[in-house]
């Protein structure tokens, strides 16, 4: 299956015109409309603005106690 996109306007009484198709008179072809975004979203670029700040009380210190690591047994 070939496919074959292109982005175009509506009319102002809804119709819709697409010329110089590359395919042959006489080829069965599926059409399917999809509106387009006229403004995509973005992503923030200021994902943590306005959030809590964390606090590590002890940033140094290990999470677990030195017993519980396997690698040190």
């Amino acid at each position: 299956m070939k496919a074959y996109r292109i982005e175009t306007i509506l009319t102002e009484d809804g119709t819709l015109i697409v010329k110089d198709l590359p395919f042959h008179a006489g080829e069965a072809v599926e059409i399917i409309i999809l509106e387009s975004q006229a403004h995509p979203q973005q992503a923030n670029p200021y994902p943590l603005r306005g959030k809590q700040p964390y606090r590590y009380d002890e940033p140094f210190e290990p999470a677990m106690p030195l017993e519980d690591w396997e690698v040190l047994q």
